[in-house]
């Protein structure tokens, strides 16, 4: 098998996509397919009783109590049946054929936006096949951070035989943080908090003059800097600094006589670490219960979290923007999900 070759997942589903050009397995198959092969030499399905293990009185129990309520985790329906947890989520599974769909938040992309994207794609992995390209980009971003956690949109759940649209809302004007991060192959610079309620053009510049680039100068004298195009990012004032120090060594939204390296496509969050990693990885661990009480307590939780990201995790997250990278370029620039 190719999984004993390389012992990658990504590199078996890669080889998997180009030449069935159809979606591969997910990682957790192809790891129990090798044990099982290496351990019995087959990959035969073994014999079945053919008794379900449930009761149809059980089955139509829970079915029941989903249809009710959808956003019910299986440990609350699990409390509420007096059945175990293991029950419920099987039923759920195997029984009702109910899948546990994500809040998924994505902007439409026009068909130019899938085009931007796939170019975008092929130039970065041309790049990234230089040795010394991945340990050189820098990626950035900034998050807002609510006290009253607003929607961790990587925990809600909603069970179901369709896709749900759900519709949730959201206090506004609730005490707030804005937090700007980048992130390499080995390193994570953060988190800065804006002392600004909005980050304009000239709050960023000054924290990328004053907090940013004497860090990844400190580093690097050959790094090459990532934003995105958000309006502070595509102010003047920010495009020509970078064009006077970093000419031919920065990715973002660009104007006509800016010295970029490659042109960042427009609605394009899910192709930068930032986005598809570190938030959610940062909020997955400040908003748990009981939330914080303000923003001292919330800027804390913060910095413990973003302290809780190791080196070897950093690597592996460059080895899934190749992956995503490589995804869009085969899907012709469309949203890359259910990775």
């Amino acid at each position: 098998m190719e999984y004993a070759k390389t012992t990658s997942v990504i590199t078996v589903q890669r080889n998997f996509r180009r030449q069935f050009e159809v979606d591969p397995p997910d990682k957790n198959s192809i790891k129990r397919w090798h044990t099982q092969l290496m351990e019995t030499g087959c990959l035969c399905k073994g014999k079945s009783t053919g008794r379900p293990s449930h009761s149809e009185e059980t089955v139509d129990r829970v079915r029941q109590s989903f249809l009710r309520s959808p956003m019910k985790s299986v440990r609350k329906a699990s409390r509420e049946l007096a059945l175990p947890r293991s029950t419920v989520w099987d039923v759920l599974h195997k029984r009702l054929k109910f899948k546990a769909y994500k809040l998924t938040l994505v902007q439409a992309l026009t068909e130019n936006d899938k085009q931007l994207r796939t170019v975008f794609s092929v130039n970065m992995l041309e790049f990234l096949e230089n040795d010394d390209f991945g340990d050189r980009i820098v990626f950035s971003d900034e998050a807002t951070f609510h006290i009253n956690g607003r929607v961790n949109r990587h925990n809600v759940r909603i069970w179901g035989s369709e896709h749900p649209r759900q519709i949730i809302e959201h206090v506004r004007d609730s005490p707030k943080l804005n937090v700007f991060a980048a992130i390499c192959r080995r390193k994570l610079y953060g988190p800065f908090f804006f002392a600004e309620r909005t980050v304009r053009g000239h709050s960023y510049l000054d924290m990328l003059e004053n907090w940013l680039m004497p860090q990844l100068e400190e580093d690097s004298q050959d790094f090459i800097f990532q934003q995105d195009g958000a309006p502070p990012h595509f102010h003047n004032d920010v495009r020509w600094y970078l064009n006077e120090h970093l000419p031919q060594r920065w990715i973002g939204r660009t104007g006509r006589d800016d010295e970029a390296l490659l042109k960042w496509p427009p609605r394009s969050p899910d192709m930068t670490p930032c986005d598809f990693f570190l938030w959610g990885f940062v909020k997955d661990r400040v908003f748990v219960p009981p939330l914080p009480r303000d923003l001292m307590e919330l800027r804390e939780r913060i910095r413990e979290a973003f302290a809780a990201v190791t080196r070897d995790l950093l690597m592996r997250v460059w080895t899934e923007m190749d992956y995503r990278l490589d995804i869009c370029r085969v899907t012709k620039g469309a949203h890359i999900e259910s990775l």
